[in-house]
């Protein structure tokens, strides 16, 4: 095992990329697991994916917390990214933001565990929490503006309340099958709409 650059010199910048490289590969690695397996999934079961030893994820991860955490990070700054490129693919406002919520739920009910991670008093899921909120925030509030000016959509609607809401929509997904929170969003999104809105 290394132990670092000679004369204590700076880690080399191949040493560097090498790290990130594992960082993402464990973060992938650990969120197909809690697709599958919750956020409870074994580690030694996310090292398997991720073709590293356990060693490595406790590395950049101490704690349970800290995996989760990162992972849920990571997703949101990919579904964060992916928002300002919806309205040029979308035929209209009003469907771009329905894209962008299908997106957002998407991303609730298939992370086992998110929605109830998010309610935690772990003040690591608290922050996590309002980063959840905050990063995806401009883009729903682009969305909405462009859509109540296209006149799609009733003034008034703040993005904060609506991304809140739907993330309280999305609880209790995992532990309930018969409950689908896409039917009630979408009657949510109908009540925003004005009349003439298809």
């Amino acid at each position: 095992m290394t132990t670092g650059s000679p004369a204590g010199e700076p880690p080399s910048r191949g040493k560097r990329a090498d790290a990130q490289r594992n960082r993402r590969t464990v973060l992938d690695a650990a969120a197909e697991a809690f697709v599958t397996s919750g956020v409870d999934a074994p580690i030694r079961q996310i090292a398997a994916r991720a073709g590293v030893g356990v060693g490595t994820i406790y590395r950049h991860f101490p704690t349970r917390a800290d995996l989760v955490t990162a992972v849920y990070r990571h997703r949101i700054e990919a579904c964060a990214e992916a928002g300002p490129n919806l309205p040029a693919s979308a035929d209209s406002p009003l469907k771009a933001l329905r894209q962008r919520i299908d997106r957002f739920v998407d991303f609730l009910v298939t992370k086992h565990g998110l929605a109830d991670a998010l309610r935690s008093d772990d003040d690591r899921f608290a922050a996590l929490h309002a980063y959840f909120l905050d990063r995806p925030l401009p883009v729903c509030a682009h969305l909405l503006d462009a859509a109540v000016e296209a006149g799609d959509i009733k003034t008034g609607t703040q993005p904060y309340e609506l991304m809140r809401g739907i993330g309280n929509l999305c609880i209790g997904r995992a532990d309930d099958p018969r409950y689908e929170p896409r039917r009630l969003i979408a009657l949510l999104l109908q009540g925003l709409q004005r009349p003439h809105a298809p």
